[in-house]
């Protein structure tokens, strides 16, 4: 992990991640991190048409698929 949110929620929900299979992962990532989050899930964006929490699920969850696809690459 390079850079996460300033809450901390991107490091906390990933060490619940730890030792996971891949596909485990891909899966929990988003729904993890909003558990983590500490945004005010009822705050609804009108640029994004989301709770922040749910933009935070969204971005960590490409940012993940981007890494596995650059790791994918790399082998």
């Amino acid at each position: 992990m390079l850079r996460g949110a300033p809450c901390g929620a991107t490091w906390r929900a990933l060490e619940k991640l730890i030792g996971m299979e891949v596909f485990e992962i891909a899966t929990r990532y988003g729904l993890d991190v909003q558990f983590q989050c500490s945004a005010d899930p009822a705050g609804w964006d009108p640029l994004w048409g989301k709770s922040p929490i749910h933009l935070a699920a969204d971005v960590h969850f490409k940012a993940l698929q981007r890494a596995l696809k650059n790791a994918e690459n790399k082998e």
